[in-house]
């Protein structure tokens, strides 16, 4: 089988003006880049008609799951089936892209496409995010330099700096040295883009002016007094703003059937809230009859925060949800050497699947209608299929549909396609893990007790501290966003499975009220990862056509 690239590179893309026309863009709200991928204006997303279906997943692991290609392959076998389907997928992070996880646009036959632009550049929505970040950052050391008539006090500056690249070595920084010229010197650090609040608003907005207003409520410090000091303090949310007033229109692409995908924004699901934006979830149901978005992550990070952080400002809840595993994951899950996955082990697939039924039993929760698909692999053998889903049916009471459109295309994934249609036309009756009024400790004990299986929620002592001070300013009463390692059910991203009776421990809440809810830094998460030991960069060529290879 060829390689993603070689398989995208030859795609027969049609005209993103065609694309836009089949699900009823006119050209004056088109804003092509280039032949195959534009930006559409933000008008009419707000008349939302279709159905909405949230993919998500088991813990990732080193095995794959392929939750993507599944979301692409789906849409693709609704399209066979005579359905309108549009995707709202995230935006892919140069991170990864260049480090171990690698791109976001799907796989195999089940691609968004043009695949190597969506995975680079794309429409500069991420440069746009770092500089607005970093513009920020500068101002608020610039205002320091020259006299900072707002007292702000440079050991408490909350506003780091951002790059869209793993960097472990800027992780911690000092800046503002050589002199009086140079600025103020002061311990300082990186993020990487996807984790700067400015992300999460933009993927939040409604349109530009609820954008400008989400970034003069920033929290960027506070003064001698330990007093908050915000951006509109500064006077700087409209130039902010205006740096990405055209990141907040949504990207439409196609898949390699020709479904039509907005692809916008890009939040890490263990470090953020690990949604694409409302306005491509929108514009997805206003022009579809069904919008297939995905949560990253697993279901505990990514589909959690969905449901209790993005669905209240969406104005909409999932009509369905589906839950994606493969064999080879689930068996990892079960103690299996990583090296050995492609042998049958039926033991460890039986004792791996109770990571499936966690996730399961976590999204039925909600009182939502939930499909269980299983990505099929070459290597997964008959008795592994079977054994795996009968399994599913005599613990969960479910079926099971079985997906192969990572090799086949949307053709794979028919069966799958119509338990969504089926799926999305019985009753719910959506319930939410916490209510709003519930308080800071009582959301993340929920979730842990709720979501990940857990019994209890530790503090730090900082973490204490500052939950004082959350009180005290009155953002008590914000969602939480739990930044937890997305491999486990725990904060230790070796303990697979689905463990039970552990604590999660909470090293720090970051005030994020730009965003609207309150970071629980969990574990030993990072804000900026680091590279692994064979970047996938090193695979990575391009030649004096510009074809390029190694990219996935």
């Amino acid at each position: 089988m060829k390689s993603d690239v070689e398989i995208s590179q030859n795609a027969e893309l049609q005209p993103i003006s065609e694309i836009a026309k089949k699900i009823g863009i006119e050209n004056q709200d088109l804003e092509p880049y280039g032949h195959y991928k534009a930006k559409v204006s933000l008008k009419n997303v707000d008349d939302n008609q279709g159905k909405l279906v949230l993919v998500t997943s088991i813990n990732p692991t080193a095995a794959g799951e392929g939750k993507t290609t599944l979301t692409v392959g789906l849409g693709d076998a609704l399209t066979e089936l005579g359905a309108n389907p549009v995707l709202a997928l995230r935006e892919p992070s140069l991170g990864p892209v260049m480090g171990m996880k690698g791109g976001a646009t799907g796989g195999g036959y089940s691609q968004v496409v043009p695949m190597e632009d969506i995975n680079l550049h794309f429409t500069g929505d991420f440069h746009a995010l770092t500089e607005a970040h970093n513009t920020l950052a500068a101002l608020i050391d610039n205002h320091i330099h020259h006299g900072n008539e707002l007292n702000i006090d440079p050991r408490q500056i909350e506003w780091k700096r951002v790059l869209d690249v793993n960097d472990r070595e800027l992780r911690q920084t000092v800046v503002g040295l050589g002199g009086r010229t140079s600025g103020v010197p002061r311990q300082d650090g990186f993020d990487i883009t996807v984790a700067s609040e400015l992300m999460a608003i933009l993927c939040l907005s409604t349109d530009l002016i609820d954008l400008k207003e989400r970034i003069a409520n920033i929290l960027i410090g506070y003064t001698y007094d330990r007093e908050p000091i915000y951006v509109r303090d500064l006077k700087v949310q409209g130039a902010l703003t205006l740096l990405l007033k055209d990141a907040i229109k949504p990207n439409l692409v196609q898949t390699i059937e020709h479904t039509p995908a907005f692809i916008h924004g890009g939040p890490f699901a263990n470090i953020a809230h690990g949604c694409n934006s409302i306005l491509a979830t929108k514009a997805a149901m206003h022009y579809g009859d069904i919008a297939l978005t995905e949560a990253g992550f697993g279901s505990d990070l990514g589909a959690e925060k969905f449901m209790d952080i993005v669905t209240p400002k969406l104005g909409k809840t999932p009509d369905c949800v589906v839950v994606v595993a493969t064999i080879r994951a689930l068996k990892l899950n079960g103690g299996m050497d990583k090296n050995e996955l492609t042998t049958e082990n039926l033991q460890a697939l039986e004792e791996g699947a109770a990571n499936l039924y966690r996730h399961v039993r976590s999204m039925c929760r909600f009182n939502v209608p939930v499909v269980v698909t299983i990505n099929k692999f070459n290597t997964d053998t008959d008795a592994e299929v079977e054994l795996l889903t009968k399994l599913i049916k005599d613990n969960l009471g479910l079926s099971t549909y079985i997906s192969e459109n990572f090799a086949k295309g949307g053709k794979g994934a028919i069966d799958l396609a119509k338990g969504v249609l089926s799926a999305v036309n019985e009753s719910k009756d959506f319930t939410p893990v916490y209510e709003a009024d519930d308080s800071i400790e009582s959301k993340m004990d929920k979730i842990v007790t709720k979501i990940y299986g857990g019994a209890h929620v530790e503090l730090s002592s900082k973490a204490k501290t500052q939950l004082k001070k959350i009180k005290k300013m009155g953002y008590d009463k914000l969602p939480v966003c739990m930044a937890k390692t997305q491999y486990s059910f725990t904060d230790d991203p070796k303990v697979l499975g689905a463990p039970t009776d552990f604590t999660i421990h909470v090293s720090d809440l970051l005030i994020r009220s730009g965003a609207g809810f309150i970071v629980a830094l969990t574990g030993k998460v990072l804000t900026m990862p680091g590279l692994p030991t064979h970047p996938a960069a090193l695979n990575m060529d391009i030649d004096e056509n510009g074809k390029i290879t190694g990219l996935f």
